[in-house]
C-alpha cells in the first residue's frame, strides 16, 4: 500500500459531471478542495458555489480573464466549430489548478471529463495532448471514464481505489443521471449553455472585434451579449438596444468618450457608439435608431446623440434605415 492521501484538488463547475467526479473521491474518505474558473465567456459560480456547499466542501475562485484573452487569441490547436479554443482552454485551466493543487498541498487533480462526451476535448488523443501539455501527466484523475483509460499515479500508487471508478463513455446523459438518484442527488443545473465561444451568433460577434479592436477589454466582451451589434467602420461600431432592459444594460456598461443616441419624441431604443465617429457615421447611425422607433417608417424622428460623460446634445432628424442597407452593416 502507498501512503496515504488526504488531499486532492477538482476542477468544479457545479455541473453534473464535476459534481459526481468529486462525490466518487468524497466517498473514498479523500479530503477534496474544489476550484472555479471565472472568464467573461463562462461565469458558473453561483452554481459551484451551491453545490459545493451541499458536498461540504471548499471552494476557491480565481478570475483568469486577462489570461486566458492571450489564450483565446492564439490557440496552439485552434479553435472548434465556432471560436472555441477547447483544447487550449483545458491545458491553461489546468496549469492553473497545478498550481494552486502544489500550493494548497494536494497531491492529484480530479476533472469530471467524461471521454467521448465532446468530440474535440474529450478523446483519448486530445486527453494525453491537455495532460501532456500542462505538466500533470498521471495526475490528473477522471473518476467517470478511470477505467477506459490509462491508470494515474493516484490509481498505481493506491491512492484511490481503482475499481470503485466508473467506465462512462460517450454523449449520453443517462448513466450520469442515474449514478446522480444513487448518491440521492437532484439537484443540479442542465448541461444545456455553457461557454459563449460555442454559440455561432456570439462567436461571430468575437471575431469582429479580435479583427478589429486586438486589445479588447473585459467591458468589451460585455458589450456583445447585449443587443443588434452594426459595424459602421474600420473602428467604429454602434450597439441598439432590443428592449428597456437592454437599454439600460447599455447605459450600464457605455464609458467615458462612447456616443449615447436615443429618440426625444418617438418611443425607441438606446444605442451606443464606440469609436471615433465622422459626420456620415452619425448620420447612419441615428439612421438604424430611427429604424427601430416605433414610428411610420416614412416620418424622420428627431435622434439626440452626445459623447460621455457630456451633457451637451446635438440633434438629428434621421431617415429611417431600410433594411437591406441594415442587413449589410449588421454583425
Amino acid at each position: 500500500m502507498g501512503r496515504k492521501i488526504t488531499k486532492a484538488i477538482s476542477l468544479f463547475s457545479g455541473g453534473l459531471d464535476s459534481i459526481l467526479a468529486t462525490k466518487l473521491i468524497l466517498e473514498q474518505s479523500i479530503e477534496v478542495e474544489a476550484v472555479n474558473f471565472i472568464t467573461v465567456f463562462y461565469d458558473c459560480v453561483s452554481e459551484a458555489q451551491e453545490t459545493a456547499g451541499e458536498l461540504g466542501i471548499k471552494l476557491k475562485i480565481f478570475d483568469v480573464n486577462k489570461e486566458f484573452f492571450k489564450v483565446l487569441k492564439n490557440p496552439n490547436y485552434g479553435y472548434g466549430s465556432n471560436l472555441n479554443p477547447c483544447i487550449d482552454c483545458h491545458i491553461f485551466m489546468l496549469r492553473k489548478a497545478g498550481e494552486y493543487m502544489k500550493e494548497a498541498g494536494a497531491q492529484f487533480l480530479v476533472s469530471g471529463e467524461v471521454l467521448g462526451e465532446r468530440p474535440m476535448s474529450q478523446n483519448k488523443v486530445s486527453l494525453k495532448i491537455i495532460e501532456k501539455n500542462s505538466g500533470l501527466e498521471g495526475l490528473i484523475l477522471r473518476p467517470l471514464s478511470a477505467k477506459l483509460l490509462e491508470p494515474t499515479i493516484p490509481e498505481k500508487e493506491k491512492w484511490v481505489d481503482r475499481e470503485k471508478l466508473l467506465n462512462i463513455n460517450g454523449r449520453s446523459r443517462k448513466p450520469q443521471i442515474q449514478l446522480a438518484k444513487d448518491f440521492g442527488i437532484s439537484d443540479y443545473s442542465s448541461p444545456a449553455g455553457g461557454c459563449l465561444l460555442t454559440d455561432p451568433a456570439f462567436a461571430g460577434r468575437m471575431k469582429d472585434l479580435m479583427k478589429h479592436k486586438k486589445d479588447f477589454e473585459i467591458n468589451d466582451v460585455e458589450f456583445l451579449k447585449v443587443g443588434r451589434h452594426f459595424r459602421l467602420g474600420e473602428k467604429v461600431k454602434l450597439i441598439v438596444g432590443r428592449n428597456e432592459q437592454e437599454n439600460d444594460k447599455l447605459l450600464t456598461l457605455a464609458g467615458e468618450g462612447d456616443l449615447y443616441f436615443y429618440p426625444t419624441g418617438a418611443k425607441g431604443p438606446v444605442g451606443i457608439g464606440r469609436g471615433i465617429f465622422d459626420k456620415k457615421q452619425i448620420i447612419t447611425a441615428s439612421g438604424i435608431i430611427a429604424r427601430y422607433c416605433d414610428k411610420d417608417v416614412e416620418e424622420e424622428p428627431e435622434i439626440a446623440y452626445r459623447h460621455l460623460p457630456a451633457q451637451a446634445i446635438d440633434l438629428i432628424k434621421a431617415k429611417s434605415m431600410k433594411e437591406e442597407k441594415l442587413n449589410l452593416l449588421r454583425i
